[in-house]
């Protein structure tokens, strides 16, 4: 019989207790390429903004011979792998007082289990992979954890292939042999990511429309749907109402970029990665366990986390210092390049304007501002009453 629980550690002090390992799912580190399009479409959403970003885009274009790229420009969370591993072990480790197990999910790049695998205290960590599958007109973000590590990189290839191909190019039974085969391996575990979100922003009802399709085709390889920790608790109440509507199980997944570990992790009484795997899919047992930043008011966990990724970090190993060292641009030949190396002005030094918008935004999280909006924004009141509600 499938069973998913849900506990909230500040109203369960003891809830880790009768569990082996803690379980942090889905996180992201510097190997991470994170899309810049929200910066266009900003400025579709916004109109004020238009000409403000009509005005720069045209002082770019002066001042460096470089137009603004935002399709192809990224931006890399600031913690390195070895920063992340750390960072979700040590909340696991001192928070519970359990084990372990962290799997690290970068978009479409299995690179930082790979380099931390020749860590000592990491050499364990699954290959695991937060795979874009284009459907429709939109995509989904599926959590393919515990690759085989003799096949992990043929397997990233071969899933990256499927991301790049065109609606044209796409055989139509390809998407599910690839499941289907992903399924077939007794270790792997496939998770569907913040299900609810309209990332691609289809509209909500035509998102919802092709949620469902999707787990009508390929439901039956799908083996858990996420509670994610950096969405809202309304959104995740409803990925909890379409789990049970499609008999899934639910498991958590953090969905950490800045400095803040996971908001969500699982318990288990397993005490390896494949253990784990075997409990949620052959056992149908998961035990998402909500840790207490996520009853911190939403919108100033997303503010913060923006700031976690435009901060400088002079601590931090060299490259990624500095938030212009972490976003990355095409140059005049086409060639990706960290910001730091694009600017023209003297010094390198980001223009004027641009460090403007940043200070206002770095106030945002400064006293007094930063408790005002923390205030203004608290709803956790009723999340805390929604959430004890709730039965899975």
């Amino acid at each position: 019989m499938s069973q998913s629980t849900i506990s909230h550690l500040w109203r369960e002090p003891q809830a880790a207790r009768g569990f082996n390992t803690g379980v942090s799912l889905h996180s992201h580190t510097n190997q991470s390429k994170e899309t810049l399009d929200f910066i266009a479409e900003l400025s579709r959403d916004w109109g004020l903004l238009q000409p403000i970003m009509r005005w720069a885009e045209q002082r770019s274009q002066r001042s460096s011979g470089i137009s603004p790229d935002y399709a192809n420009s990224y931006w890399t969370p600031p913690l390195t792998p070895r920063l992340a591993f750390d960072l979700e072990s040590s909340q696991i480790e001192d928070r519970l007082q359990l084990p372990a197990l962290v799997s690290i999910t970068d978009h479409d790049d299995i690179s930082a289990p790979l380099l931390l695998r020749s860590v000592p205290s990491a050499r364990h960590i699954p290959i695991s992979v937060e795979w874009t599958v284009p459907f429709c007109e939109s995509a989904f973000h599926i959590g393919v954890h515990n690759l085989p590590s003799a096949t992990g990189v043929e397997w990233m290839e071969r899933l990256r292939a499927f991301t790049k191909l065109t609606i044209a190019e796409r055989p139509p039974k390809l998407l599910r042999e690839i499941l289907a085969e992903l399924d077939e391996i007794p270790q792997v575990l496939i998770v569907f990511n913040h299900p609810i979100w309209d990332l691609y922003r289809v509209g909500r009802e035509r998102h919802q429309v092709l949620v469902n399709e999707f787990l009508a085709v390929y439901g039956q390889y799908i083996h858990a749907l996420e509670l994610n920790g950096l969405r809202d608790w309304k959104e995740n109440r409803e990925a909890a109402t379409l789990a049970g509507k499609w008999n899934q199980l639910v498991i958590s997944g953090g969905d950490r970029h800045g400095v803040e570990p996971n908001a969500n992790v699982n318990l288990t009484r397993a005490t390896s990665f494949t253990e784990f795997v075997h409990e949620v899919r052959r056992e149908r047992q998961s035990h998402v366990l909500y840790m207490p930043q996520y009853a911190e008011p939403w919108k100033h966990r997303i503010l913060q986390s923006t700031l976690d990724a435009i901060r400088n970090y002079p601590h931090f190993p060299e490259g990624s210092r500095q938030w212009d060292q972490r976003v990355y641009h095409p140059d005049a030949a086409g060639n990706m390049r960290p910001l730091s190396e694009l600017w023209t002005s003297e010094g390198n030094r980001a223009p004027s304007w641009i460090r403007m918008i940043l200070a206002c935004v770095r106030m945002m999280g400064a006293a007094p501002l930063s408790g005002t909006l923390r205030f203004a924004w608290d709803d956790s009141a009723k999340m805390r009453a929604d959430l004890a509600q709730q039965e899975i």
